[in-house]
């Protein structure tokens, strides 16, 4: 399963009528190679769902991921900070090994 906090589903919320996109939008998120760490996040809107999918509701936030980034995603909890240290989502991921220092890659 991959979650949202509540902050994180606000934000998404705010972004969501920002685009003006109505609720047949949903969170996709998925893996990609690269970053510093050798994997890196990726975090759009979408409105179409592909064959071996895997969607998940969370806080009222519909997340949706294609089932090779489950395999590295699973567990994984999207949070929102806007505080003094920087601004944006944040993947709290229990199966990465370790980090890059911008949160924005890792590696397993």
């Amino acid at each position: 399963m991959i979650t949202a906090t509540p902050k994180a589903a606000l934000r998404v919320a705010e972004l969501r009528q920002e685009a003006e996109l109505d609720n047949q939008y949903f969170i996709r998120v998925a893996v990609e190679g690269g970053g510093c760490s050798g994997l890196s996040y990726k975090l759009d809107f979408d409105n179409e769902e592909r064959q071996g999918d895997q969607a998940f509701e969370s806080n009222g936030v519909k997340i949706v991921v294609d089932m090779k980034s489950f395999l590295y995603l699973c567990g994984t909890e999207l949070d929102f900070t806007d505080g003094l240290n920087g601004k944006g989502f944040n993947f709290i991921n229990p199966n990465a090994t370790r980090t890059c220092g911008c949160g924005e890659s890792f590696a397993v």
